[in-house]
């Protein structure tokens, strides 16, 4: 089968289309037909080495932790699913390539109505959005600061957060991207110097819970925010969090937080704007426009075919 694989660590070119063995499903477990796979900061920092997992990994190595497609195998004890079934999914390593094997508990169903695209990209911001939000405990008329709003996890996470009750979502970016996030119903900040300042204009009364993508000065602005440091959380400052007494975000990805999320999703609460889509074979140029940090929504590679 086809796949990209990192053949070392490093730049996007790192990324090669190679040809390599099929997987089998065992016990427990269903092989996919991928047919759609997302594009997270997650795998370019696999890539890059940065992340201390893909070190305990071999190349060529698959990245790709979300992704959408078909069963066409099942393993033994497997009696949830069955072959045609349309599903999407995660895993932490193999999504960009023609098959993965996972978990049974690794998948749900696809709806109908949800476009390949959209199921393809869910799965990995939506249960990292889940996660911080509900460790934050979102209480109904809170006011709720999301770092890096229009991008694939603050677009969930903001969304998330007015579907469980705030009263207010604050959302920081780009000026280029704050017509997008009036869109979703976030009242959107611009980054940089004098955001504390800026944000105690919109919101006098203050911050109750406030969660992190974007980076340190985010989260220092945060703490400076929020009155609870146990309602705030960063997805991608672990250190500058126990510098600042933040609790570490931690949870476990699981098929009833993706179900849950795929109900909102259906019933209206959540949209995902796809930002590109790229065919697998371009997944260095995917790889590029995600890591400028500043786009809106998902990225998404077409693995297999859509009909």
């Amino acid at each position: 089968m086809k796949a990209m694989a990192i053949t070392s660590f490093g730049p996007p070119e790192v990324l090669k289309l190679t040809e390599i063995k099929q997987p089998q499903a065992g016990p427990g477990t269903v092989r996919v037909r991928v047919k759609t796979a997302g594009v997270l900061p997650f795998d370019c920092g696999l890539r890059e080495g940065t992340i201390g997992y893909a070190r305990q990994q071999r190349f060529p190595m698959i990245p790709g932790n979300e992704f959408a497609g078909v069963i066409d195998q099942v393993g033994e004890g497997v009696n949830q699913f069955a072959v045609g079934m349309e599903v999407l999914g995660f895993s932490l390593l193999h999504s960009y390539a023609e098959y993965i094997v996972v978990d049974a508990d690794q998948i749900v169903i696809k709806p109908e109505r949800m476009p390949w695209e959209v199921a393809g990209g869910f799965s990995g911001n939506g249960q990292g959005a889940h996660m911080a939000l509900k460790s934050v405990v979102i209480e109904e008329g809170d006011t709720v600061l999301i770092h890096a709003a229009a991008g694939g996890f603050g677009t969930f996470a903001c969304q998330l957060a007015k579907a469980w009750g705030a009263a207010a979502v604050i959302g920081t970016a780009s000026e280029s991207n704050h017509e997008y996030l009036r869109s979703i119903g976030v009242i959107p900040v611009a980054y940089g110097a004098g955001l504390v300042e800026r944000v105690r204009r919109i919101t006098p009364q203050g911050i109750d819970a406030a969660v992190d993508a974007a980076g340190p000065e985010a989260l220092r602005a945060s703490a400076q925010l929020v009155n609870n440091k146990e309602r705030i959380r960063t997805m991608v400052s672990d250190e500058a969090a126990v510098e600042l007494g933040i609790p570490v975000l931690s949870g476990t990805r699981t098929a009833a937080r993706l179900q849950e999320l795929v109900d909102l999703y259906m019933e209206g609460f959540i949209r995902i704007h796809i930002r590109e889509v790229f065919p697998l074979h371009e997944a260095q140029e995917a790889h590029r426009l995600v890591e400028t940090g500043h786009g809106r929504g998902k990225v998404i590679l077409l693995v297999g075919e859509q009909h």
